[in-house]
């Protein structure tokens, strides 16, 4: 998929319809009607493709937040199991005074390295997870006239 490009207006060449005035003189001899209709549309083509590059940066860093999220229950998994087992030899070590409960200690030592070992994956990915910065860098481009300025209206 291709990422969604913009102009930043007469300036950079960009024209979405193919007639739109180029130079001063093109837009002096142009009709209020047909400067509004170009208006609209270089707004409507500016949202539709921001709506698309935020599509695009959701989908991919959906991707990373949902494998950092099972890595993390992985590790949730592998502590839930360390509970259990440590559990399991302290009540077989106390009952039987070694071999169970000895067997049981070395299962959940090896539980606990395997949930480290996942909580430290998941911690690594979850640093990769770094929300929508090309579509919060390309808004800040929209000129300031197209944001709202309430200290400034007057009645």
């Amino acid at each position: 998929m291709t990422m969604p490009t913009q102009g930043s207006g007469l300036d950079s060449g960009y024209h979405p319809d193919a007639g739109a005035p180029h130079t001063a003189a093109e837009v002096k001899s142009s009709s209020l009607g047909d400067l509004m209709r170009q208006v609209t549309t270089d707004l409507s083509t500016l949202m539709r493709q921001e709506v698309e590059l935020a599509k695009a940066e959701i989908r991919q860093e959906g991707k990373k937040a949902g494998k950092a999220a099972g890595l993390f229950g992985g590790a949730g998994f592998g502590g839930y199991m360390v509970a259990l087992f440590l559990s399991l030899a302290l009540w077989a070590g106390l009952s039987n005074v070694m071999d169970a409960g000895w067997a049981g200690l070395i299962v959940a030592v090896i539980w606990a390295a395997i949930a480290a070992a996942l909580y430290s994956m998941a911690k690594k990915n979850a640093q990769h997870v770094r929300g929508l910065k090309q579509t919060n860098d390309s808004v800040q481009r929209i000129p300031d006239a197209l944001k709202p300025h309430p200290e400034g209206v007057t009645r």
